[in-house]
């Protein structure tokens, strides 16, 4: 006989498990799913993990600047092995802490490959054997994967897709990189801290081609001065593997073909979604595998709901996360509950962030965007050289730019890169999400001397009232 909940979560991931979490605090009997390890890519595999090898990276990348600090540091050395022991630490810490949440908002975890058998009942399949679960709601949180070259699938040795890149068994000596979004960047700025030779190829005109134009520009510069190769608008065309190394066709922007060699490559080129052989078919509508939902999460079989990277974009953690508490709410109202309110999810306002170096961050609409959308704009700038808290701490290279409504006032967007941005972006978005005008933020006070006073002469900049530059 199947064992029955009020909510079923299949997968553990970032939405996977605040939504289970959500769900127990709302009083619902709740379940979740997982294959592998709980927390999903992002506490395993992906945000956290990442993040502590980029710090080891920034802490060695401010070492070899001692002197610029007025300190003296010799004999210093990455230890790669070592690096990426500490990563692997963080994730089996963080892993450890959803498993106590788990336990703490008495969730029940059934480990194991999880496979609908319609909208509200699944089995899950485990080296103990096969156990049917039943629920009122069921929600689908199982996340994405890497996406592959069709003629160089990934192989762990030369052929890297983030997951290899984590943890490498040595240093590449010579670095390709195919795609320029945050996974991509965020590799090339840490490998090149470490000493690779890097190369990135951006088969768009441009790097992180979603960020504001004007970021993109600044952040290519940056990168090549710091030594990376970047080469937009071009592609890969083959990739040839041996043992020792990979030869790389590279078509450029001009339509000529080159080769190159490389000792290793990582295939940063998108994500495919995990909705394939769960038993998605003919309960919910796909679009290139992606698992349509309303803005609550619903699918359009009654009690069937999905969340985070398996449904359309941005797929980023945070915003698996605020599906996640979203969707628990709205079953909970479904199911009686007259507490709860939820609100649907506004995708203008959830902040993007890429912690290379310089890190970069924005939310809302881009310069050219907001104009496409038919907005007329006012435009402010102010770069990290005029903040004296920039200056004081050697950080003067980047800028805050703001987008507003020329008409209403409104914040439109808000676009970053420098010295702790991704920090800071935070409160532009509870800007956006108070629907916050030039006038509120022209009066609100930011501390002296903070780098978020950059965010208020970029707002008085777009009135031309700019104070320090």
């Amino acid at each position: 006989m199947a064992t029955e909940y009020d909510v079923i979560v299949l997968g553990s991931g970032p939405g996977g498990y605040v939504a289970a979490i959500r769900c127990a605090q709302l009083g619902l009997k709740t379940a979740i799913v997982e294959r592998e390890n709980l927390g999903g890519i992002c506490l395993n595999w992906g945000c956290i993990p990442t993040k502590a090898m980029l710090r080891s990276a920034e802490i060695y990348h401010y070492i070899q600047h001692a002197g610029d600090y007025g300190l003296v540091a010799q004999g210093i050395e990455a230890d790669l092995a070592a690096i990426v022991k500490r990563s692997r630490g963080v994730a089996k810490q963080l892993n450890q802490g959803v498993t106590h949440l788990m336990k703490k908002n008495k969730i029940t975890v059934h480990m194991g490959e999880g496979r609908l058998t319609g909208p509200t009942s699944l089995t899950v399949k485990s080296d103990k054997g096969e156990e049917a679960l039943t629920a009122k709601h069921v929600i689908v949180a199982t996340g994405a994967r890497a996406r592959d070259l069709p003629f160089a699938p990934a192989d762990g040795k030369r052929v890297w897709t983030y997951r290899h890149a984590m943890t490498p068994g040595e240093l590449p000596k010579k670095l390709l990189v195919i795609g320029s979004g945050a996974i991509g960047i965020e590799f090339a700025s840490f490998y090149n801290d470490l000493g690779s030779e890097v190369t990135v190829v951006e088969m768009l005109d441009r790097i992180v081609p979603v960020e504001d134009a004007d970021v993109s520009t600044f952040l290519e510069k940056s990168l090549k001065k710091q030594g990376i190769t970047i080469q937009t608008g071009a592609g890969v065309e083959a990739l040839k593997v041996s043992d020792s190394g990979i030869t790389a066709t590279i078509k450029d922007k001009a339509g000529a073909s080159s080769t190159s060699e490389f000792t290793h490559v990582i295939v940063a080129i998108g994500i495919v979604p995990n909705t394939a052989d769960i038993g998605l078919d003919g309960l919910v509508e796909m679009d290139r595998g992606f698992i349509q939902i309303d803005p609550y999460g619903r699918t359009k079989s009654a009690g069937l709901w999905a969340i985070g990277d398996c449904t359309p974009g941005p797929w980023l953690a945070h915003k698996a996360s605020h599906e996640g508490v979203t969707c628990a709410e709205a079953i909970a109202k479904e199911l009686g509950n007259k507490d709860v309110h939820p609100h649907p999810l506004n995708r203008l306002a959830i902040p993007g962030c890429t912690y290379c170096h310089p890190q970069i961050a924005s939310v809302g609409l881009t310069e050219a965007k907001a104009k496409e959308a038919g907005f007329e704009v006012k435009v402010g700038s102010f770069p990290f050289i005029g903040n004296g808290k920039a200056i004081a701490l050697g950080e003067v290279e980047g800028f805050v730019k703001t987008v507003f409504d020329a008409k209403t006032g409104e914040l439109l967007g808000a676009h970053m890169v420098g010295a702790e941005v991704t920090e800071l972006i935070q409160g532009y978005t509870v800007g956006k999400v108070l629907e916050t005008t030039e006038a509120e933020l022209m009066q609100t006070i930011f501390p002296h001397p903070t780098l978020s006073e950059m965010m208020h002469e970029s707002v008085l900049d777009a009135y031309g009232r700019a104070l320090h530059f």
